[in-house]
């Protein structure tokens, strides 16, 4: 690929943009992506946090954990999780326990193959030790601004 400057003009240019742009250039992939297969990237979530979990979760643990990503906030969260148990991926007990339907678990796994391809596609032409330094640099950016990370 032909990078936009030259690495003097690079070192250069704003971080906010260039971080904003690989942001939105990831989501909308990812989502389009998703949306290709019948699904929204918030769905995904909470697919992938009931089909992974150790423990059974719950609607509330589920929708508290998820509502930072990217901002989606919980009123959308709780729309999400309603809307994979309309779908049949999810079932919820009557305490609000999450289970996987075996329709569910069939479609998790097609989503995760997408999800798979995506990741193969952004990282391609970059090894796991540029990922690594580019991902601590994000962090102490995060840091050296006062902004929070989800996890923290």
């Amino acid at each position: 690929m032909q990078y936009s400057h030259t690495d003097a003009e690079l070192v250069q240019q704003p971080i906010g943009y260039w971080s904003w742009a690989a942001f939105k250039a990831v989501v909308d992939r990812t989502r389009a992506a998703l949306a290709g297969i019948g699904t929204t990237q918030p769905q995904w979530w909470v697919l992938a946090q009931v089909a992974r979990a150790d423990d059974v979760k719950t609607r509330n643990e589920v929708s508290r954990l998820l509502r930072n990503y990217l901002d989606t906030g919980p009123e959308i969260m709780e729309s999400e999780i309603d809307t994979t148990v309309a779908h049949g991926w999810i079932t919820e007990d009557t305490e609000g326990r999450l289970s996987l339907t075996a329709d569910g678990r069939a479609f998790y796994d097609r989503a995760a193959a997408v999800q798979d391809e995506l990741w193969a596609e952004r990282h391609a032409g970059i090894s796991e030790e540029e990922y690594l330094v580019t991902l601590k640099v994000l962090q102490r950016f995060i840091h050296n601004t006062g902004g929070r990370a989800w996890h923290h």
